[in-house]
């Protein structure tokens, strides 16, 4: 039987779709019972200096003819925008504004208040071609971001992977003859100690070493490498 109130809150897909979509519990009982050690494919730091392998994948586009930095976050339910950020760049924001159905926003760090969504095209700028999105941004109260996260909704929508490898490559549709390498602008970051053992990969070296005295080696290492023997050269 449908009451009058269940006539008045029309079912949609949509509502759905976003309930499915948001991060489920693990139960213990569905986890396989097989088990085993991820590969390491990269030369393994220092412990506690595993950070330095972390890259970001930080774009400029334009909007409303200027350019703002865009966060690409293949762990985001949503893409969302800072109140602050709006504010600062988009001072008619508020007349833009529309409302959102949803109010369960959520990241690891709790609840996310919610002001609404904005609308905002956006232009992906390359050399072989520019690509324009128009986004749907939540508009959120208390959190501080350096121009917009856009997460993996519009991503699937209009079929674009972002594949963060070395080259940077973009994918439009499920066409590869349109697949080219993105303009991304990374946080450069050096450790010298990393570049030393990935370069002296094949010695073996104490574990009661520090950082310290493990880079001051391979400092010496490099310098009387000349002298070492090798099997060419003994």
């Amino acid at each position: 039987m449908i009451t009058k109130t269940q006539e008045e809150t029309p079912l949609e897909i949509q509502d759905i779709q976003w309930e499915v979509g948001m991060a489920q519990d693990t139960e213990n009982r569905n986890l396989c019972k097989h088990t085993q050690y991820a590969q390491t494919f990269l030369v393994t730091p220092t412990k506690g200096a595993s950070y330095i392998h972390g890259t970001v994948t930080k774009m400029t586009v334009c909007i409303d003819n200027a350019q703002h930095p865009l966060i690409i976050d293949s762990g985001a339910h949503f893409s969302i925008v800072a109140r602050n950020n709006l504010d600062h760049h988009f001072p008619n924001w508020k007349k833009q504004l529309l409302p959102t159905k949803a109010n369960n926003f959520k990241s690891a760090s709790g609840k996310m208040s919610s002001i609404g969504t904005i609308i905002k095209e956006i232009v992906i700028l390359h050399r072989k071609g520019n690509i324009i999105l128009n986004c749907e941004f939540v508009v959120l109260e208390d959190v501080h971001i350096q121009g917009l996260l856009q997460g993996t909704d519009y991503q699937r929508m209009n079929g674009i992977d972002i594949y963060n490898s070395k080259n940077k490559h973009i994918t439009i549709s499920t066409n590869k003859g349109k697949k080219f390498s993105l303009d991304i602008y990374q946080i450069p970051t050096h450790d010298p100690l990393e570049e030393l053992m990935n370069e002296f990969r094949e010695g073996q070296f104490s574990t009661n070493l520090t950082s310290k005295q493990k880079l001051s080696l391979l400092k010496i290492l490099r310098k009387n490498k000349p002298e070492f023997s090798i099997g060419e050269d003994p």
